[in-house]
């Protein structure tokens, strides 16, 4: 290697060292974000031994990202879909949400009362508006009706 390869696998690293030091990152997303400014082989290489030397890890991405998510009241199905355009393998999605399983609905119960307060929606047309926006905030109908039925 010629000391200007090297010089460049070393810039990538740094670039994506101030990437990882600002939040965690997955693999594809680092890979994406430094390929419009270095070479797609340089921006692999150095990305592979920053896994190997386990500065980044798509493991602590998704854990981070899954608890973040959680904690601003979004729920699996949204967390998954984000996850997946974000290029994380869909079983390691899988894991860290199954993980969190038992609390989908107890989130999902203190998002619907936190947006609308406690009592129960006195029309349909509120009930469909109370639905649709645990829908979009990512609950699948299981855990929203478990939402409604133990209000």
């Amino acid at each position: 290697m010629s000391a200007e390869v090297i010089q460049s696998v070393k810039d990538v690293r740094r670039a994506a060292m101030v990437l990882l030091a600002r939040r965690e990152h997955g693999f594809t997303e680092l890979a994406r974000k430094l390929s419009g400014r270095f070479p797609q082989e340089l921006v692999i290489e150095a990305l592979n031994r920053l896994r190997e030397e386990r500065l980044q890890s798509d493991h602590r991405f998704v854990e981070s990202y899954v608890y973040s998510h959680q904690q601003r009241g979004y729920g699996p199905v949204r967390i998954k879909s984000e996850l997946f355009q974000k290029g994380i393998d869909s079983e390691l999605i899988g894991q860290y949400l199954l993980e969190q399983d038992d609390h989908w609905d107890e989130l999902a119960k203190a998002v619907k009362e936190r947006r609308f307060g406690t009592s129960t929606p006195l029309d349909n047309k509120e009930r469909t508006r109370q639905i649709r926006f645990l829908v979009q905030r990512g609950f699948s109908m299981s855990q929203i009706y478990s939402a409604f039925s133990s209000s």
